[in-house]
């Protein structure tokens, strides 16, 4: 690749603060709001003009599991009051049913993230991207970030990598795997895709249909048409699309499709792109363009061939790619597909999960979406090798391929990114490292928030 030379300069110092939080996303509000009510001076930075990333502009709104407990069922409990999401309810799936928090309204979750990081006293940075760490020796001391005022430093104590690529500590020098860990000719990732919503869909006429319906075998239908908004979830309809699909001759790459209800629209999850790069500018754009391809047909075939839909049409488009899986950060443990199963406890659990396991796969095959008994998350996984003062949150976490499948979804992810942030604020209070950090401090701090630590809290 040719290359031109960039001129050294001197480079402003923004700030100093005791925290820096790297990216807005499901992840990183909760970790900023966490090590910030602990008293610490905290940056979240995030490169769009809004927080909640694949939650709120990514337009995937439902968690894909129980919130239950600390940070995280207290935003969903405010959303609720709010008028913003529905109650939890229960989805059918192939291995027996499965806890799901309801989805939420997208904008209204938007201001409720910026809220609670604002009223913990965090210091937001909209529209600003984080170019590199800096470090000295191994430690990570700050980053350069990159906004309309130029390029600057942000000197912190501790930095969470919250990106969801582990974008910071790929930079500082952690080892890392990507995807399946393959070599470059094996190494697959789950796709890409992209969620669009459509207006004007009869829910009671396409609920009624979809009892009956032998197309749809993973479901949540309320018993009351009233509560249909924020609480259908429909998965399936591969029998339908194979027949359009014979029948047309349209390519329409993934065959099962998700539908789910909130706030008075239809949330689609349709679209499939494999085998991107998306550290590739080109493959990354080439990706969003497919996916508005697939969208305008997966609408048609909606309109043409599902109940409901007659009257229906696109009503918004997610402005962002939704990402499934890059980087997997090396950290002291690696989390593997028999963790996730529920087989093993560990002594520094930060959080019982109960998440699907939702599995996209990396060669189109259909979707594995299944209920499975509760795991935990050991903090090890978020200590990344060969760098101090940085720990990783979110779907970045050390988990091999298969464990991703569970970890990458939100409520594990809300889950490490409040362990990263009272962990962090911890292991400031007593004058330790975030990989030395008294584990039973912040376990203890866990518990006092409500956040249950140990699988057989939850069965």
């Amino acid at each position: 690749m040719a290359t031109i030379r960039e001129p050294a300069r001197d480079i402003p110092v923004l700030m100093n603060v005791d925290i820096v939080v790297v990216g807005g996303g499901t992840t990183g509000p909760i970790a900023a709001a966490a090590a910030a009510r602990r008293g610490k001076t905290v940056a979240l930075i995030e490169r769009f003009g809004s927080l909640g990333g694949n939650l709120t502009l990514g337009l995937n709104t439902k968690p894909s599991g129980a919130l239950v407990g600390g940070l995280p069922l207290e935003l969903w409990t405010l959303a609720r009051s709010n008028g913003a999401a529905g109650d939890d309810y229960f989805a059918g799936t192939k291995t027996g049913k499965v806890k799901i928090a309801s989805p939420c309204d997208p904008e209204i979750m938007k201001m409720l993230l910026t809220r609670l990081c604002a009223d913990a006293g965090v210091q937001i940075l909209f529209e600003t991207v984080v170019s590199r760490p800096v470090l000295e020796g191994k430690t990570v001391t700050g980053v350069i970030v990159e906004s309309k005022a130029g390029r600057s430093f942000i000197g912190a104590k501790v930095v969470i990598d919250c990106s969801a690529d582990g974008d910071i500590a790929a930079g500082a020098g952690a080892p890392f795997v990507m995807g399946s860990g393959g070599n470059n000719a094996e190494t697959q990732m789950q796709p890409v895709g992209m969620y669009f919503t459509m207006s004007d869909v009869d829910v009671v006429e396409l609920a009624h249909w979809a009892r009956q319906s032998d197309d749809i075998p993973a479901q949540a239908i309320p018993d009351n048409d009233e509560d249909l908004d924020y609480g259908l979830w429909l998965t399936g309809f591969n029998q339908t699309v194979r027949a359009y699909r014979a029948e047309t001759k349209i390519d329409l790459p993934r065959e099962n499709i998700t539908l789910k209800t909130a706030n008075g629209l239809m949330y689609v999850n349709a679209t499939r792109v494999l085998g991107v790069d998306v550290f590739s500018p080109t493959e990354f754009s080439a990706a969003i363009v497919e996916c508005y391809r697939q969208i305008e047909e997966y609408a048609r075939f909606l309109v043409k061939k599902v109940p409901g839909f007659a009257k229906a049409k696109i009503a918004q488009i997610a402005p962002v790619l939704g990402v499934r899986e890059t980087r997997h950060i090396q950290g002291e443990y690696t989390l593997t597909a028999d963790d996730v199963q529920g087989h093993g406890s560990f002594p520094d659990t930060i959080g019982a999960d109960v998440s699907a396991f939702d599995v996209h796969d990396v060669k189109g095959a259909d979707v594995d979406f299944q209920g499975l008994r509760p795991y935990e998350l050991p903090y090890r996984c978020m200590v990344p090798l060969g760098v101090e003062q940085l720990l990783v949150a979110g779907r970045c976490i050390s988990a091999d391929h298969v464990a991703h499948g569970r970890s990458r979804n939100m409520p594990a992810c809300m889950a490490t990114g409040q362990a990263a942030g009272i962990a962090a604020a911890i292991a400031l209070e007593h004058n330790t490292t975030v990989r030395d950090v008294p584990i039973d401090r912040v376990q203890s701090a866990l518990r006092e928030i409500g956040m249950p630590l140990r699988a057989d809290d939850l069965r």
